[in-house]
């Protein structure tokens, strides 16, 4: 009798942990409004653990595209080497999509240089997100979080990855380095890859990914090898000698898996002791 005493007492505890919502320690979101299009975008912000102790230090920030997903991938994956010191301490900011809009129709309108004809949905306002993240978000994190303004990384993936790339030809220096996953090059017929290309003044790293088996041979709908081994070769014949790249093709993996490596590994790159 005691032992189902025991057992019963033990499943009310689990259950009620269950019940219980998981909540991101040193977390907290923030909604910013695009002065230009008045939308207002949720954005995740996660300090790092020494934060609150540390108050003479400043921090470089991590900035994530499709905030709501990555967000959470980021902050899981960097709990322990950077708790445990071997990567550098960042904030960690995610913008969102924006309110009112499904996240497929945000992304697509936010995320893309050029407006594509054959689309029905919005595309092509990659310019007006810019200036967003470089007059809103930056502005809001400078003036409420001790951050080094210099040492900023960007973080995109698909469609976010083809913006990332848009931002490291136009406006370089915008960041110190990119993370660039599986970016989505075949957007409106490759025409990234004529996007001309803006020299940086100061030194640029940036970190370049795709899963080996994001090919249609896959089941992808597009091969994103190809379009990431081609966005490669643009970023090198630039001959900029400011830009430093590491690419890197991620053996196994598929669109839908290959982002949490990218993102670990790229961090890793970046910011390990």
């Amino acid at each position: 009798m005691k032992y189902l005493l025991l057992a019963a007492m033990l499943l009310i505890t689990f259950s009620s942990a269950a019940e219980q919502a998981f909540e991101i320690p040193r977390s907290s979101v923030v909604k910013l409004i695009d002065q230009q299009s008045k939308l207002s975008y949720p954005v995740f912000i996660k300090l790092p653990r020494s934060y609150s102790r540390n108050k003479d230090k400043t921090y470089p920030v991590v900035y994530l595209l499709d905030g709501s997903y990555a967000f959470q991938v980021a902050s899981g994956a960097t709990r322990f080497p950077m708790n445990s010191g071997k990567m550098d301490e960042a904030i960690l900011v995610a913008i969102g999509y924006s309110q009112g809009s499904k996240g497929s129709s945000s992304r697509i309108r936010d995320f893309t240089p050029s407006k594509a004809k054959d689309w029905q949905l919005e595309t092509g306002k990659a310019a007006q997100h810019i200036d967003f993240i470089a007059d809103v978000v930056f502005e809001h994190m400078k003036a409420n979080y001790r951050i080094k303004p210099k040492q900023r990384t960007l973080v995109g993936n698909s469609l976010g990855g083809l913006f990332a790339a848009y931002v490291l030809f136009t406006q370089p220096n915008m960041f110190e380095s990119y993370i660039i996953g599986s970016p989505s090059v075949w957007f409106d017929n490759e025409s990234i890859l004529s996007q001309p290309i803006t020299k940086a003044k100061q030194n640029v790293r940036v970190y370049l990914s795709v899963g080996s088996k994001e090919t249609p041979e896959f089941g992808e709908g597009q091969d994103m090898v190809t379009g990431a081994n081609k966005l490669a070769d643009k970023i090198r014949q630039s001959n900029d000698q400011q830009v430093q790249l590491q690419f890197s093709i991620i053996d196994g993996a598929k669109h839908a898996t290959a982002f949490p490596t990218t993102l670990i590994q790229g961090l890793d790159w970046l910011y390990a002791k």
